[in-house]
């Protein structure tokens, strides 16, 4: 495990529940000191190269600021090791590809932290398209808003607009042909406060993702519009209530849109 401080705590604690979390690296000796009171049986280490050096070690997690995403599962593909990467994979498209290419080159795991992809309400809705009950999708558009938690290594569209790209291009099923993205810096001359992100797909679909740290509420709502039905996810409610389907659709009327 690489990175054990903010989010990298969460993976630590569930790979030691599962049984194979062999080892720890972190540079701050603060999150060494409460890893090694939490995981006795764990190897704790600053240094990278020392963890790599490992022979006991299968694959390695990243958790650490998105800018040294590239830099880290580079090095531990290039060594042999399957990878987990949180979100962002990395902050370029040919950092990127060329971590999966030398992921098939070793023929290694790479897998991005994609986490909603697995979420049963996506699944739900993953269906629902597939079986026409949402009928012809024709737009898509996220919120993901909070106040906080405020970065300096990473923009606002880098730290949360990574789940909702990933769940709208598996629901579209198309690679966008038009990506535009603008943001705000308030809080920092050179980090975005807030990102407003357009894509369009072949197929006509269009899908807005607006993401913020600046925002009073915490919002994490997914709305698909399709032309029968219209179903939100919204991740902030019980599980029980955080899908909801919309009977609505548009009705022409004397080449009028009427909604039903």
């Amino acid at each position: 495990m690489v990175g054990a401080g903010f989010w990298g705590k969460n993976l630590a604690r569930n790979f030691h529940q599962l049984n194979v979390l062999k080892l720890i690296c972190d540079p701050s000796e603060t999150v060494l000191s409460e890893n090694r009171e939490q995981y006795p049986d764990v190897t704790l280490t600053p240094s990278f190269p020392d963890a790599l050096a490992q022979a006991n070690l299968d694959a390695v997690a990243i958790a650490t600021p998105a800018a040294m995403h590239f830099s880290i599962a580079r090095e531990a593909l290039l060594a042999g090791k399957h990878v987990f990467v949180e979100k962002p994979l990395a902050l370029t498209v040919g950092e990127g590809e060329e971590l999966v290419a030398i992921a098939r080159q070793k023929n290694r795991v790479l897998f991005v932290g994609h986490i909603l992809h697995y979420h049963p309400a996506i699944h739900t809705i993953r269906n629902m398209l597939a079986e026409g009950e949402l009928g012809r999708l024709q737009y898509i558009y996220s919120n993901r808003l909070n106040l906080g938690k405020f970065r300096r290594e990473e923009n606002s569209l880098w730290s949360f607009a990574p789940h909702d790209i990933s769940v709208i291009l598996s629901l579209v099923n198309e690679e966008p042909t038009q990506v535009e993205a603008i943001g705000s810096n308030i809080l920092h001359p050179s980090i975005a406060d807030t990102s407003l992100m357009h894509l369009k797909f072949p197929c006509g679909v269009a899908a807005h993702i607006f993401v913020s740290w600046l925002n009073p509420f915490k919002e994490q709502k997914l709305v698909v519009t399709g032309d029968r039905k219209m179903v939100v996810f919204d991740d902030t409610l019980p599980r029980e209530r955080k899908l909801t389907v919309y009977p609505h659709f548009i009705r022409w009327q004397g080449g009028l849109p009427v909604p039903e």
